[in-house]
């Protein structure tokens, strides 16, 4: 017999749909932000950049309306009362995700830093590796709602892929100080690998978080 954990909704068509959009937007927003950091390698700043960062800025204020909406949707259909605020921490967390995906996109553009071009595959591979990161966080996210048994697989899945991003973004940073550029741009490079590292970074913490919470709804 299959085992399965009773809904936290009461009413769950209205309050699920509501976060697999959420969701939804936090995975298209990844998608924008992998196709848009491509595009700077290859041309910079150029018009199909600009209009992902568009895309990707318009999706995290819908999120945040979406997400407010879904809060108070919580306090009224949710059968598991104890696991209130951890639906809701949960949220807050992976809507930072987002945040952060559009922040990146913000600085490259204002500040454009110039990658020389034999750091690119690694730029490039570094991307790729914190990109799947989050994607995985977020299908943990979603398997606390409907398959409680695969939030640990999911997240030993991000913790190995932070470690490799951690470990690319070092390589990187070593191949751009043992380089001959002057100072000021080293540290101004190190500055944009530390964000895209980042999202590797709160990925993991997220899913720390995430398998207390569910261990807690095991319970």
């Amino acid at each position: 017999m299959k085992f399965k954990l009773p809904t936290l909704f009461n009413r769950t068509s209205r309050v699920e749909d509501n976060i697999d959009s959420f969701f939804d937007r936090v995975v298209l927003a990844g998608l924008l932000f992998r196709q848009a950091m491509k595009l700077y390698m290859e041309h910079g700043v150029c018009v199909e950049f600009e209009e992902k960062l568009a895309r990707v800025e318009a999706l995290e204020s819908e999120n945040d309306q979406l997400r407010r909406e879904i809060e108070t949707e919580i306090y009224v259909h949710t059968l598991i009362p104890d696991l209130r605020a951890d639906v809701m921490s949960l949220l807050e967390d992976v809507d930072v995700l987002l945040n952060l995906y559009e922040a990146a996109l913000f600085k490259f553009h204002i500040e454009q830093p110039q990658f020389p071009l034999p750091t690119l595959p690694d730029l490039a591979r570094l991307l790729d590796t914190v990109c799947d990161c989050v994607e995985v966080l977020i299908a943990s996210a979603r398997a606390f709602f409907r398959d409680i048994r695969a939030v640990r697989d999911n997240n030993c899945r991000v913790q190995l892929l932070e470690t490799e991003a951690d470990k690319l973004s070092t390589a990187l940073l070593r191949r751009i100080f043992a380089s001959e550029l002057d100072v000021s741009r080293k540290i101004h490079l190190r500055y944009f690998v530390e964000r895209i590292d980042m999202l590797a970074n709160t990925a993991e913490d997220i899913s720390d978080r995430l398998s207390i919470y569910a261990i807690k709804r095991r319970i």
